[in-house]
């Protein structure tokens, strides 16, 4: 394996599934300006979620939108030009 490629620098950081709430601590990288008090009382850097395995469909069997970024209304004015012209 190449020598020197991989990061030094690994903390634990608690990760929180916005969708659902689950926060998990494990050991990573990830840059963040947030901080939360985790259960063993100290304070650890938080990286916030979209999905996790606990509300993604894959894992939990379910198919469900998730639409948190409203994609839906992105897409909606990004061309809402060329609909506009269309109704003329």
């Amino acid at each position: 394996m190449k020598k020197d490629i991989h990061p030094k620098d690994y903390r634990m950081v608690v990760f929180k599934d916005m969708s659902n709430g689950y926060t998990f601590l494990s050991r990573s990288t990830a840059k963040t300006r947030e901080t939360i008090k985790w259960e063993d009382g100290q304070e650890y850097p938080l990286v916030k979620l979209e999905i996790s395995h606990t509300s993604h469909p894959f894992y939990t069997g379910k198919m469900k939108l998730v639409d948190t970024a409203g994609r839906v209304d992105k897409f909606k004015n990004k061309y809402k030009k060329h609909y506009e012209k269309k109704e003329k």
